[in-house]
């Protein structure tokens, strides 16, 4: 028994003296200098390594443009978007701020060298221009009649020119084959389902601040009541792939329309 008491008495000196050794000045096995030696090397280690991510990230900064993405990788199909119309006053500052642009052109504003010509012009998209879904002569855009409209609109890319020739990109809508006799007749605003060339290129939001995107609306004017409706839209272009081996959907929207019988 006495043995095991000065076994754990020497083993608690040891610890002790381990942690401060007051003959050497040891703490833990080192001295006040070795100490000071390896916190000087962390202390300079990650101030380095705080330097070079600040550089680095400086470096990188100055790649970047206020005005338009360094790098685009993008599919050669923008992706589309479809809505429902909601009822809201169109605002009168178009007139003021953005140009009636000649049709069926691009709206070219290339920057004079290193001096930016922004902010850059755009043009009018009035509301009226999607007629009977505009909401203008009719509140309820055709859903209270059964007939209702869906707006389509591109996603906004910078720099992208989706024609040529004077050939707008257009949409056409149609039912999936087993719905083929259930989607009925269909009308276009503005006529043909087109996004005319003179809404393009988009400069971005900071460089064309008063940018407003074009839609298209499409009505469905005597679609089967009560049952389910699959419907693909698409865009159709001169200068716009059909699909695209990452995206096989790009350029085209899948909804499901219903129309109730009152």
């Amino acid at each position: 028994m006495s043995g095991t008491k000065e076994e754990d008495r020497k083993g608690s000196s040891e610890w002790r003296e381990f942690f401060w050794n007051p003959r050497t000045h040891e703490l833990m096995g080192r001295t006040a200098t070795s100490w000071g030696l390896i916190l000087l090397f962390y202390l300079v280690f990650y101030l380095f390594l705080a330097g070079m991510f600040v550089l680095t990230m400086y470096i990188m900064l100055l790649t970047l443009d206020d005005y338009k993405p360094t790098w685009q990788d993008r599919l050669t199909t923008p992706g589309t978007k479809t809505h429902t119309p909601e009822q809201k006053n169109t605002p009168h500052y178009q007139v003021q701020t953005n140009d009636n642009c000649p049709p069926d052109q691009y709206f070219i504003q290339e920057d004079s060298g290193e001096v930016r010509n922004n902010p850059k012009r755009s043009c009018q998209f009035n509301r009226t221009m999607l007629e009977e879904c505009s909401g203008v002569s009719d509140r309820f855009y055709g859903y209270s009649r059964g007939e209702p409209c869906i707006l389509i609109k591109l996603n906004r890319v910078i720099g992208m020119l989706p024609g040529k020739d004077g050939q707008s990109p257009y949409v056409t809508c149609g039912a999936k084959r087993e719905d083929s006799d259930k989607i009925g007749r269909l009308a276009y605003y503005p006529p043909n389902g087109t996004f005319n060339l003179m809404y393009y290129p988009y400069y971005g939001k900071k460089a064309q601040v008063n940018y407003t995107q074009p839609l298209v609306a499409v009505k469905f004017l005597n679609a089967s009541v009560n049952t389910d409706i699959y419907v693909e839209c698409k865009i159709n272009s001169n200068t716009l792939a059909d699909g695209n081996e990452r995206d096989k959907f790009a350029g085209r929207v899948s909804f499901k329309l219903r129309i109730n019988d009152k």
